[in-house]
């Protein structure tokens, strides 16, 4: 086969995987069973194999949505990402004072990132990333790259509207995160607590977190 025939072959698989993701029913029947595979057996030992069986798809479907195993994972891990930053950036724009949303969205991280679900994709991805750093990388834009970004321009936004007073802001957004769920975190994910806090532990967490935050930058 040609250079030209190879590229174009690419060029091809590539369209075919683009215009089948357009369906959204078939992805999330491949990610609902990569999910239930990857959290039961961990990456090693999860096969393609095993995921098509648990989705209930031909291997030849699964490859159009995904090209590798190392793919797939990511693929799940955005997902299940994009809804929590989803939820997280909702709160942020609630009409409540600038306390009450920090409060909410306090919570609200607290409780999902200490979620068995999230610890676990932690702890796969640790035991991962020394063989395959890049998939570190990857899992770190998706994740904490991006909230906190999002984070950081809810307080440009506030500061400058006169609500707190933040001079680094990227500082700031990182200081709450770990204010917020830096310890009940580091807990859950090293098994030094084998269950999450109930809903009245996060709540007296993240009232500490707004309590501290607001001693260094509130009005």
């Amino acid at each position: 086969m040609t250079e030209i025939d190879q590229d174009t072959l690419s060029t091809a698989s590539a369209a075919r995987r683009h215009a089948a993701g357009e369906n959204p029913e078939k992805r999330r029947q491949i990610l609902d069973g990569a999910y239930e595979v990857f959290f039961e057996k961990g990456f090693d030992a999860a096969s393609m194999n095993g995921i098509c069986k648990a989705a209930g798809v031909s291997k030849g479907t699964l490859y159009v949505y995904f090209q590798n195993k190392e793919d797939l994972f990511v693929g799940l891990v955005e997902d299940r990402l994009t809804e929590f930053h989803i939820g997280l950036m909702a709160e942020l724009a609630a009409e409540s004072t600038v306390s009450g949303r920090l409060m909410t969205y306090s919570r609200n991280l607290i409780q999902k990132m200490v979620s068995p679900e999230v610890i676990q994709l932690h702890r796969i991805v640790i035991a991962m990333v020394e063989r395959m750093p890049e998939m570190g990388d990857r899992f770190y834009k998706v994740g904490a790259a991006y909230f906190l970004s999002q984070l950081t321009e809810f307080l440009r936004r506030e500061a400058q509207a006169g609500t707190l007073v933040i001079k680094d802001f990227e500082v700031a957004a990182q200081q709450f995160v770990d204010l917020s769920m830096a310890t009940p975190w580091r807990e859950r994910l090293f098994g030094r607590r084998q269950t999450a806090p109930d809903a009245e532990e996060i709540d007296l967490l993240a009232r500490r977190a707004i309590g501290a935050f607001l001693t260094i930058y509130g009005v």
